[in-house]
């Protein structure tokens, strides 16, 4: 791991290499807001070259989630579930291992404390979720670059917490005085996971959930979820939950392999690609 200065410079990556051919990853591991990148090309000492791109993956895979789906906290193993990005992770996310297990083309669109109704922040999901730089408004996406064949949405943890607190501008802000109903809640979450399938018509599409709370015996907002899907009427929509993991804090290496786990065999026993 390395943190780039604000001032333009080279970064030494690897020395000494043993002869024949050697792969490079370059793997942004923070959220968007925590700095930006850009990245000038490579220099290379003495007789080495570069080589023609490997092959594509022929599967590609995108995700839209919250700080679970960022990684967030994930390498603060003191309990105290850190804010310091030095403890974020995407590489090691749920999303990202399933990516790599199905050598995948890997797209993750999150944020922490994102929601698809209310976030921690005056923006949702849905503000952003189309734009090339989330701060920009005027900075559009253009999807026709990119059609994954599987796509997963992982949102409402936030959601969950946030429309039981009517004192946060937030909440007054997009729900007035009262919290919302079950069926603005189910009519929202439709209405997010239709954009995504307006988007990627020919995507398969798994609305998760887990594995922090929202999931937790009793909850309500699986229920939402599936309402939600069967009122979409579509056949390439899925639902998939993960237990909650019963600790506190955010997910650690452990559940985040677990999760990806879980996913995995979603994937392996329900879609074909």
């Amino acid at each position: 791991m390395f943190r780039p200065d604000t001032i333009k410079g080279y970064h030494e990556l690897v020395t000494n290499l043993s002869p024949g051919k050697h792969i490079i990853e370059l793997f942004k591991r923070t959220e968007w807001d925590r700095g930006t990148t850009d990245f000038y090309g490579f220099k290379i000492d003495g007789k080495a070259k570069l080589l023609p791109n490997a092959d594509v993956a022929k599967r590609k895979i995108e995700f839209y989630g919250n700080s679970i789906t960022a990684g967030y906290a994930v390498e603060d193993t003191s309990g105290k579930d850190s804010p310091d990005s030095t403890f974020t992770n995407n590489y090691l996310s749920y999303a990202a291992i399933t990516a790599r297990h199905f050598d995948a083309d890997y797209h993750c669109i999150c944020k922490s404390g994102i929601g698809i109704t209310i976030s921690w922040f005056p923006f949702e999901m849905p503000d952003i979720y189309d734009r090339l730089n989330p701060a920009d408004s005027t900075s559009k996406w253009n999807f026709s670059l990119y059609a994954p064949d599987v796509v997963v949405v992982n949102l409402f943890q936030n959601d969950s917490w946030l429309v039981n607190m009517p004192k946060r501008d937030e909440f007054k802000k997009n729900f007035g005085k009262n919290s919302p109903s079950e069926e603005y809640l189910i009519h929202a979450y439709q209405q997010f996971v239709a954009g995504i399938r307006n988007h990627y018509p020919n995507a398969e599409i798994i609305c998760m959930l887990g594995n922090m709370d929202a999931t937790k015996e009793g909850s309500k907002w699986p229920e939402y979820i599936k309402k939600a899907v069967v009122g979409l009427k579509d056949d390439k929509i899925y639902t998939h939950f993960v237990p909650f993991k019963e600790t506190r804090g955010h997910p650690s290496v452990k559940e985040q392999e677990e999760m990806a786990n879980s996913l995995i065999k979603f994937i392996d026993e329900n879609i074909n690609w």
